[in-house]
């Protein structure tokens, strides 16, 4: 096999413009990616065409973006949604199905090449729809997991329905006894592959620590062996290898090798996957577009995607309602189930193979499969963004409701005794005389070096849903910041930043998602003083209008001078950290001090 090494820097290098282009538009960038694959490929220009090569790195950067999403998936949440997952699968798959197959025999077609359409426009993407939550940062929210459930059984829904059908084609009946073989064979699949998750994988991660391989080339060596040998798992199954390398994903998250060392390993895979190999299979699946269509079949494409789009977004809507999560939400989950690309492609070419479908119909699905893809980052994007608005995006960790607070001074023991009546708060501070104090208050406090992650850990950090920096030195507040996020993985992290600090301090919290406390750089010494003696005032207003907590603070320091905004309180009567980048909306409550 020939490298054909120039097609391979063009696909690179129409990857990065295109990815590049859709970043600044405010898109993921798997959308350039995908158009210029439309763009520089067979359809329109004919400068880039599949080589062997390309297409072999874009297998395996699939599996290694599966392994890496897996990965960033908490096996634990995804098991949470697992209900939710199977409701949306359902009504992500049967609608669409339905009404592709009345489609299709609406325009003629047979009943066999109906049902192949069928379950075409019915199957989830796992693979692209990954790649878009990596894009949109949505990976630690409830949406991705249930997303992730979904695209699972569906997937498999469909494999089992597949082999029905295919069982009718070649016995002229539908053997039954083909679909409990099918059945079985994925079952097996997911208890074997359990088994050497929960049991055999930490067992290996301890025979290697203790006997001292901390190499991290021989861990990521290892990694890739377990995730090619899931893939394969998968395959022998009748599965999709992708599912393989994403179920190896979960497992290795954390249960394998120190927590340190995965996330510097992560981090590998990301580059190697999402900023390599990944976007090499999202620009070589724009080659598959044709135009022909549009002049042949014009009115079967538009119904087709029709019934595609519209049955796969209102169906999950529709079947997610008993999940209690809320119709936006159902729209929302319906909007990221509409992702093809992988699963369907493979079914639409067998059909074509045995001649239950024409190439108008092939070319068809083709299409169908790229234009969906490419709404999704549009529609999730939309949909996540009117959520977030609302305040109806949850994150998956929002039973992790325990707060850390790093630095006992007078204003973090305020907020700490405010927040500790519903909610389990320690606080972790170098000075023994703080911790003590904290502790007659009856709060717990770990005396140690926040800079260290077995203090972290002590102070059950990894059970944290919130973190909060507030000492007076705004390099330790980030530094820890840091460690807290990368490290242990606490998803949400406030971090105060004093007036006399470089701006370089605030640039370093957009990487790992922290927002600045208060909604503005703070002197905590000033707080501390006027809380030590009394000299304060506790302020509620109740917000009329939706306004940022930016600009609303503006308003009130205009109005009061320099106040303190601590908390806020929305519809749920609970209280929250006031920080940066919050929407108040009418209704909600903010708390201050002054």
């Amino acid at each position: 096999m020939e490298l054909e090494l120039l097609n391979l820097l063009l696909v690179l290098v129409a990857a990065w413009i295109g990815g590049s282009l859709a970043t600044r538009l405010g898109y993921p960038s798997i959308l350039g990616e995908l158009t210029a694959g439309i763009i520089f490929g067979p359809a329109l220009l004919g400068i880039l065409a599949p080589t062997e090569t390309t297409a072999v790195l874009a297998e395996i950067g699939v599996l290694l973006m599966m392994l890496y999403i897996g990965m960033e998936i908490d096996f634990r949440e995804l098991g949470k949604a697992s209900k939710a997952g199977l409701l949306a699968a359902i009504g992500g798959f049967l609608v669409p199905f339905v009404l592709g197959y009345y489609a299709v025999l609406g325009f003629g077609g047979s009943q066999m090449g109906a049902l192949f359409v069928a379950i075409a426009v019915g199957v989830t993407s796992l693979a692209t729809k990954s790649r878009i939550l990596v894009d949109l940062k949505l990976l630690n929210t409830r949406i991705a997991h249930v997303l992730m459930a979904g695209a699972l059984i569906s997937d498999t829904l469909a494999l089992i329905i597949f082999a029905g059908i295919i069982s009718f084609a070649d016995a002229g009946s539908i053997e039954l006894t083909e679909i409990l073989m099918v059945t079985g064979k994925a079952v097996l699949f997911f208890v074997v592959t359990g088994l050497l998750g929960i049991y055999v994988l930490p067992f290996l991660g301890k025979k290697l620590e203790k006997a001292g391989f901390t190499n991290r080339t021989l861990y990521f060596t290892i990694m890739l062996i377990i995730a090619i040998g899931f893939a394969e798992l998968a395959e022998l199954a009748g599965l999709h290898s992708i599912l393989g390398a994403f179920i190896a994903g979960l497992f290795l998250r954390e249960s394998v090798f120190d927590r340190r060392l995965s996330k510097e390993l992560n981090k590998v895979f990301y580059d190697i996957s999402i900023g390599f190999l990944a976007p090499i299979f999202f620009v070589t699946a724009g080659y598959n577009v044709t135009f022909d269509v549009f002049q042949n079949n014009l009115t079967l494409l538009l119904v087709i995607l029709a019934v595609a789009v519209l049955g796969k977004v209102f169906g999950t809507a529709l079947f997610y309602l008993p999940s209690g999560n809320g119709w936006r939400e159902g729209i929302t989950v319906g909007t990221g189930m509409n992702g093809r690309g992988a699963v369907e492609i493979v079914i639409a070419g067998i059909a074509l193979n045995m001649g239950f479908i024409d190439n108008e119909i092939f070319s068809i699905l083709v299409f169908m499969a790229i234009f969906t893809t490419a709404t999704v980052p549009v529609f999730l994007t939309w949909t996540t963004s009117w959520l977030r608005k609302r305040g109806e995006l949850v994150l998956s960790s929002s039973e992790k409701q325990g707060v850390l607070i790093l630095g006992a001074g007078p204003l973090s023991l305020y907020i700490a005794k405010k927040l500790s009546g519903k909610n389990p708060v320690s606080l972790i501070d170098s000075n023994a005389d703080n911790c003590a104090r904290a502790t007659n208050m009856g709060l717990k406090c770990i005396q140690g070096n926040a800079l260290k992650e077995e203090t972290i850990i002590e102070a059950e950090g990894h059970e944290a849903g919130f973190f909060v920096s507030l000492t007076n030195n705004s390099e330790i507040n980030v530094l820890a910041a840091q460690l807290a996020s990368e490290v242990i993985g606490i998803p949400n992290i406030y971090v105060s930043i004093t007036p006399s600090s470089e701006g370089a301090n605030i640039e370093l919290l957009e990487p790992i998602g922290a927002s600045t406390i208060f909604a503005k750089k703070t002197d905590p010494y000033k707080w501390d003083y006027k809380l030590e003696n009394k000299d304060f005032e506790e302020i509620s207003v109740e917000i009329s209008e939706e306004i940022s907590s930016r600009n609303f603070l503006k308003q009130l320091s205009g109005r009061e001078g320099d106040v303190l905004p601590v908390f806020y309180e929305n519809t749920d009567g609970k209280l929250h950290i006031y920080h940066y980048g919050v929407e108040l909306e009418p209704g909600y409550k903010v708390h201050y001090i002054k």
